[in-house]
């Protein structure tokens, strides 16, 4: 990638523009060619630069997905953010953030208007003000590269430092991870069993610095530090060879593992018309169940209606004894209350997951933990009932608190229900506390999807291939298969590399049948999980306020 040198400021860095950046004061020019960081742009030019990372970086990740763009994505913004002062760096990664959530989430605007029942207009002031939010995210980002670089911090690893605590640290509606961008490419993700989605993120990062690197030099506007690009490149050779020895490894494991048929029921059942749920449920369960499935799953919250918590498996029992082999149902639950809650309500609610034993007798249950904002809670709403009233499309659920997995025989199965598929810290508790060897996914992204146009055609959105792409690394960092069932799609089994077995198409009632493995092999993540970024952004924390001391000369 080379940089057109018409947008480039040749101009030094002042003396009021370097103590507004926080550079230290040199003695002589000597030291401040080593310690001062040059401004490389211009504010205008700046701007255009961040405005390319805040279109490249959406059209390279899960969506559009043009993947081999991730590898440069990030190089516009690398040269904008170059020696700036810490305020407009905030402002330029703000900028991208913004501009990349409304481009790569533009199914918010869908989503609220689903969830809350507001009009047009209002949910797409919701939505830019939810993609206002997540820009945040990259103003953090620019706001620790600034500082640590202008500390006299190494500004390579200054940005992957930056790069990891915005990743990590970041509060997130929906926590998304660049990683991820390469879904369809597994050799690319197997650092995800030593260091998570965060890892997988920076090894691409780390070609995007060398990229800039190289580009700035060729168009003569600095001299390359060549340790980036060396240490840039040789982490993506390395990342690629760590791949293909690690796959080779796990497909010998894959081979000694018990199999087992899964049925995947997608049942594409309408969110607010249910009443066929059950009856179309049971007859892709069949269908599934001649195709020599031995473990059914059912979406999240098939099974309509809710039960109380006290007698729920008699209900439960009616459908299940019809399944004829074990499987694992969604379903909601309710739990009289004593004294009633806000909006009037006499009892709190659980999204729950029921796994039956092949004569359908209920064996145990999960309670989904991390739920839904403004899908299944409303931030204040049990102090401000009103807000119910005002979104009433909105639940209003309890979260559970158990990270048992269910069981079958002797096998332990890690259950996650809708978003928590996504959320790499919470999988790891699921996986410490239950030593599964299968992990499941129930979920129903029909919420982010377009219902039938009056033609009878459908249309979908980009956000359930976002959740799949997200879920895939899951079965990396543990190396277990994944089997996700989501009521619209994408329903898919996913082996411990990464791999699909089988993937259902969207918008569509299917019945998929797919040979996954009872399976778990130890990896680093699953041990230390992201303390080593802990650690990481702490460093990068304190770069951003401690002056790296010069050495003598």
């Amino acid at each position: 990638m080379l940089l057109p040198r018409g947008i480039m400021s040749d101009a030094p860095l002042g003396e009021e523009d370097r103590t507004r950046a926080g550079a230290p004061e040199a003695k002589d020019s000597g030291a401040a060619a080593r310690w001062q960081p040059e401004l490389i742009v211009g504010k205008r030019a700046a701007y255009a630069l961040a405005t390319l990372t805040g279109v490249a970086v959406p059209v390279a990740f899960v969506g559009i997905g043009a993947w081999p763009l991730g590898f440069v994505a990030w190089v516009p913004l690398l040269v904008a953010l170059r020696g700036q002062p810490a305020a407009l760096a905030v402002r330029l990664g703000w900028w991208c953030g913004f501009l990349l959530a409304m481009i790569g989430f533009s199914w918010l605007t869908h989503m609220l208007a689903t969830f809350s029942g507001f009009p047009l207009p209002a949910c797409v002031a919701f939505a830019s003000i939810l993609s206002a939010y997540q820009g945040g995210r990259l103003a953090l980002l620019a706001f620790a590269y600034a500082r640590a670089s202008a500390n006299g911090w190494h500004r390579g690893l200054a940005f992957a430092g930056a790069f990891a605590l915005s990743e990590l640290v970041y509060p997130l509606l929906f926590p998304w991870y660049f990683g991820a961008s390469f879904h369809e490419v597994p050799i690319l993700l197997q650092t995800a069993d030593l260091g998570g989605a965060i890892l997988v993120s920076l090894v691409v990062v780390g070609v995007n610095l060398a990229v800039a690197e190289v580009a700035l030099h060729l168009r003569r506007l600095a001299p390359a530090d060549w340790r980036t690009v060396g240490v840039g490149l040789a982490a993506m050779v390395g990342a690629l060879v760590y791949g293909d020895f690690r796959i080779r490894d796990i497909d010998a494991a894959i081979a000694r593992a018990e199999p087992v048929k899964i049925g995947l029921v997608q049942s594409h059942i309408g969110l607010f018309e249910r009443k066929s749920a059950v009856a179309d449920s049971l007859a892709l369960s069949r269908e599934a169940r001649e195709k020599g499935a031995q473990l059914l799953v059912w979406s999240e919250a098939t099974i309509p209606g809710a039960f109380d918590v006290k007698t729920h498996e008699r209900g439960l029992e009616k459908v299940t004894k019809e399944l004829g082999v074990p499987a694992i149902v969604g379903g909601v639950l309710y739990e009289r209350l004593d004294r009633p809650a806000g909006k009037g309500r006499k009892a709190r609610y659980f999204n729950s997951a029921f796994v039956a034993d092949a004569a359908g007798k209920i064996l145990g249950r999960y309670d989904k933990q991390f739920l839904l904002m403004f899908g299944e809670y409303l931030p204040l709403g049990e102090t401000l009932p009103i807000l119910y009233e005002w979104s009433p499309n909105s639940g209003a659920f309890s979260a559970g608190s158990s990270f048992e997995p269910l069981r079958i025989g002797e096998h332990r199965i890690a259950t996650m229900i809708c978003y928590e598929d996504i959320i790499p810290s919470f999988v790891n508790k699921l996986v410490r506390t239950g030593d599964p060897d299968l992990l499941v996914n129930l979920t129903n992204d029909r919420w982010f999807q377009n219902e039938a146009a009056a033609d009878g055609t459908t249309s979908d959105t980009a956000e359930p291939w976002q959740h799949y792409a997200l879920a895939k690394l899951r079965t990396i960092e543990h190396r277990m298969f994944l089997a996700r069932v989501s009521n619209s799609g994408v329903s898919a089994i996913v082996d411990p590399v990464g791999r699909v077995v089988v993937e259902s198409v969207t918008m569509k009632k299917q019945a998929l049948v797919g040979t996954a493995r009872y399976m778990r092999v130890p990896t680093v993540y699953s041990i230390a999980g992201d303390a080593p970024f802990w650690a990481t952004s702490a460093v990068t924390v304190a770069a951003c306020f401690v002056r790296r001391r010069r050495r003598a000369s």
